[in-house]
């Protein structure tokens, strides 16, 4: 793409977003930037930038700004369906992302992970794997760090290990890596996408141009992921928590299964085992990370010594069912990153414990009754607060003892007076944390500072 002299928007002045106004800058482009946050709300960010002379505007967004660029550049956060942005695709102005405007750059192998739930968890997994067999691996993407990154700081790697949302997804046009690994398709940002149609689409954007020198890692134990595996033209391989002997297609199978303790991955024929026994992670959704993680991490020639070596020292990431201290016989674990029902779930299922859950926060039109069974078979105490306790109290609150509360404060107090030895406390939220924090990782390092008080 030539970009110099070209009048560029940056919608969105998030990490995504200065980072691109930086890539625009350094290609000669004519950069103008535009948010609907104030110039004091994002005082910080303008203060890193005050060398590079963009021109702002600020406080909202104008319909003339979107369609007079010549591209658009559209940051995760901010949604294709606004008034504005409809107006720019309506005067047919082109848009872009940092995943896209990365590729070109990226010599080295790349391995993308999408899904609903283990996203981070998967990435992380593939980077230690990698990077335990002595090679140099850039992580970026919904990660945390941008995509851009890797152009403007000139980094040097041997592979590329990417996390893509489907806000990132969704306006990509052509974009090809080498291996797409897909952890789970679950209903989630349907406040955003309108549908579960749409919202697969957007992540189905990631395999369309993907062809037989590609590699597709998929969830044989998911019902919607199995249906991609007819939709490209890319190399296929399977992890399950089921024997492909029981499952009648062990001949045909390619990919990585659950033999407990083991995980046995059998590519073209040959056979290679994996020992869980030691692994610090709970819960059978981590086993489904480890597989699919192993997966696409042989597919780029990692040795096995080294994915063996990461299932026993991978200690997981901060925020996903993450161990944050025993007091008085009791186990508290930090979910915060759990921003579904679907994950929830997922947690529940990770403990054969007695559990007290706390829940609640701002709802992504989630249907919690999908946790009923559950919460009555799984969880003694049930603590909701945020904008969705009165939501998740109709939906579960029938199954456990339940109490709604207005604080964080409260909610940790009343889990720690409640619970007994051998119990767990587990904060799973099924929601994002808009209607209290920032984001997810201040209300899950606030969680933990509640704790580390008791």
């Amino acid at each position: 793409m030539k970009l110099k002299g070209k009048n560029v928007l940056v919608v969105g002045l998030g990490k995504s977003g200065e980072a691109a106004a930086k890539f625009f800058h350094n290609e000669g482009a004519k950069v103008k930037v535009t948010d609907e946050k104030t110039k004091h709300e994002l005082a910080e960010t303008l203060r890193r930038l005050d060398s590079f002379k963009f021109e702002y505007d600020l406080g909202r967004f104008n319909t003339e700004v979107f369609t007079t660029a010549d591209l658009i550049f559209l940051s995760p956060g901010v949604s294709r369906k606004l008034p504005e942005v409809q107006a720019a695709i309506q005067a047919n102005v082109p848009m872009t992302n940092d995943i896209e405007l990365v590729r070109e750059y990226i010599k080295v192998p790349l391995i993308v992970v999408t899904g609903t739930n283990g996203k981070t968890t998967t990435t992380s997994m593939i980077a230690q794997m990698l990077a335990t067999d002595g090679k140099k691996v850039f992580t970026c993407g919904n990660i945390g760090t941008p995509a851009l990154d890797f152009v403007n700081n000139k980094v040097e790697a041997d592979a590329v290990v990417m996390e893509i949302s489907s806000f990132q997804a969704e306006t990509l046009n052509a974009f090809k890596p080498d291996v797409v690994v897909l952890t789970n398709l679950e209903p989630n940002h349907l406040d955003r996408h309108g549908t579960l149609e749409e919202y697969f689409n957007a992540k189905k954007k990631l395999i369309s141009q993907l062809d037989e020198k590609c590699t597709l890692v998929l969830n044989l134990d998911n019902a919607p992921s199995q249906a991609w595996a007819q939709e490209t033209r890319a190399k296929v391989l399977y992890f399950t928590r089921k024997d492909p002997m029981t499952l009648g297609i062990a001949e045909k199978f390619n990919g990585s299964y659950l033999k407990r303790p083991k995980i046995i991955n059998k590519i073209n024929g040959v056979e290679q085992s994996f020992d869980l026994m030691g692994s610090k992670l709970p819960g059978d959704h981590n086993k489904e990370n480890f597989m699919a993680a192993a997966n696409a991490a042989l597919s780029v020639g990692c040795s096995a010594q080294a994915i063996q070596r990461t299932i026993l020292e991978f200690k997981g990431v901060e925020h996903r069912l993450e161990f944050t201290r025993r007091k008085d016989g009791v186990s508290i674990y930090n979910d915060s990153k759990a921003t579904t029902a679907a994950a929830v779930a997922r947690s529940l299922l990770s403990f054969n414990m007695p559990i007290i859950l706390i829940a609640g926060g701002r709802d992504k039109d989630e249907d919690f009754t999908v946790l009923c069974d559950l919460v009555k078979k799984k969880v003694k105490n049930l603590i909701l607060l945020g904008e969705s306790k009165e939501k998740l109290n109709r939906a579960i609150g029938d199954f456990s003892e339940t109490f709604l509360v207005g604080t964080f404060e409260e909610a940790v107090l009343i889990a720690y007076q409640k619970s007994r030895n051998g119990d767990i406390v587990l904060f799973s939220p099924g929601c994002t944390s808009y209607d209290m924090f920032k984001n997810y990782e201040e209300r899950g390092a606030y969680f933990k500072k509640l704790v580390a008080q008791l």
